[in-house]
């Protein structure tokens, strides 16, 4: 139980004075991505039907529904708001397909008004030590074996979150984490298939983590050894492979949330790379898509399994677009670069995108995996026989090749202005000066009714 009780008062004891200045910086970031990505995913499908269920629940005035309005049990606000913020695909990410930011944030926020206020270094540092738990409790691609990562292991960030904001001693705060264990899951034939599921695993996280805290806050255990337990945690889910060194080398010092990634297409994050490659070739060469007469593009086995398989268009257009390397390569062919809004049905529908798939051949190539397991081939051929090649390893948003901060701006802007619930303009700056100077914030609940659209006060 030494790895447990480690995680646990580690969440519990934490400071801000003890963060450096690069996880505070990235999870600054992830709060304006979010802030972003909620205005603009709050009319996308089921986020409204979700809202109106809520509502319908009923309940405890606890927490706010953010743009829409209307205040819910704070585990029902957090759940809402997190399936807006994951809805459009464009929030962070970490390798192999975990979402933190669109739990973490709206659950921090969910749990600042439960707990009657919070300031933004606590904020900030719940957010932190929550997210390095998690990211240091992520596994490999492999050993998920096509269990949803943020079903699976966000849970123990908005957890932690949650507990951290309410005061939780290191001793509930270990019963909390350990309940939070025994709400894990989600699978990733959600994502294959091209359903909402997608997006509910993601408010399933954060309604969860509430509810854990809230029941370790009562006095309610979990299972002591739920890490590594004879059927804890690594048995079920890493089977047996993994080391408890590697959890807790360097906790506090070194942070492995700084591995975030943040995107800078809309898209799943196994499109980035064939994004980039054809993004990069256009720029170099210009050509057009009729002089086009195939494109293969080559990935990892994981990146194929989850984003390679042959485009159709099923129930839900703008999943099964933001999930196919194949549409996002044709994307970009016919309209040059990446838009939120080239993944609305009527932009996915369009007959031409239709014609550019059907040149577009994805394949799995294992020997890319000794790159990296991001890593994109592409080879695009003319009509006349010319072939244009390129290889991405780093897409742009991974640490390795990170955004700037004009870009991250960008990205935020974008969101707004993509949104159909509008933020009044005056609210958007406010909005981003708060952003960047969280620390100083006395207490985060004044954040809030900035982030109810002009059409829900009216309303």
């Amino acid at each position: 139980m030494e790895l447990e009780r480690i995680l646990s008062e580690y969440v519990s004891d934490s400071k801000f004075e003890d963060l450096p200045k690069g996880p505070v910086d990235s999870i600054k970031n992830m709060v304006l991505t979010i802030l972003g990505t909620t205005v603009a995913g709050a009319t996308a499908e089921g986020c409204e039907a979700v809202v109106n269920q809520v509502k319908q629940w009923g309940g405890k005035d606890e927490a706010t529904i953010l743009i829409h309005g209307g205040r819910v049990p704070a585990y029902n606000a957090a759940f809402a708001n997190s399936v807006m913020a994951r809805a459009l695909d464009f929030c962070d990410g970490m390798v192999p397909g975990i979402h933190f930011g669109a739990s973490c944030v709206p659950t921090a926020l969910a749990a600042a008004e439960l707990a009657g206020g919070c300031s933004g270094k606590e904020l900030l540092t719940a957010i932190a030590v929550g997210c390095e738990v998690s990211a240091r409790l992520n596994l490999t691609g492999t050993a998920y074996n096509g269990f949803d990562p943020t079903g699976v292991c966000s849970i123990f960030a908005t957890a932690a979150i949650t507990g951290k904001i309410l005061g939780l001693n290191s001793k509930r705060m270990w019963n909390a984490l350990s309940l939070a264990f025994n709400r894990s899951g989600g699978s990733f034939q959600s994502n294959i298939d091209g359903s909402l599921a997608v997006r509910l695993i993601q408010g399933f996280v954060s309604q969860s983590g509430v509810v854990c805290a809230q029941l370790a806050q009562q006095g309610l255990t979990g299972p002591r050894n739920f890490l590594e337990g004879v059927y804890g945690y690594f048995h079920l889910y890493a089977r047996d492979q993994y080391s408890p060194q590697g959890v807790t080398e360097g906790l506090g010092t070194k942070f492995k949330m700084d591995n975030l990634l943040f995107k800078k297409y809309p898209s799943c994050g196994g499109t980035l790379a064939s994004t980039d490659a054809i993004v990069k070739l256009m720029e170099m060469n210009q050509f057009i898509p009729e002089e086009i007469d195939k494109i293969i593009v080559r990935v990892t086995p994981a990146v194929y399994n989850l984003t390679g398989h042959s485009f159709k268009i099923g129930e839900n257009p703008k999943v099964n677009a933001q999930f196919s390397i194949q549409y996002c390569v044709a994307n970009v062919l016919l309209r040059k670069y990446p838009e939120l809004k080239h993944f609305d049905e009527p932009y996915v529908k369009d007959p031409k995108i239709t014609e550019l798939i059907k040149k577009i051949q994805v394949m799995p190539d294992a020997s890319l995996n000794q790159r990296d397991h991001r890593s994109a081939d592409m080879s695009v051929v003319t009509k006349t026989g010319k072939t244009y090649h390129t290889v991405i390893d780093a897409p742009r948003g991974y640490p390795d090749n990170p955004l700037t901060e004009e870009e991250h701006l960008k990205r935020f802007r974008d969101c707004i202005g993509y949104g159909s619930k509008p933020l009044a303009p005056e609210h958007i700056e406010k909005i981003i000066s708060l952003a960047n100077s969280f620390e100083t914030v006395k207490d985060v609940r004044t954040i809030i009714p900035l982030l109810l659209s002009q059409v829900s006060r009216e309303a």
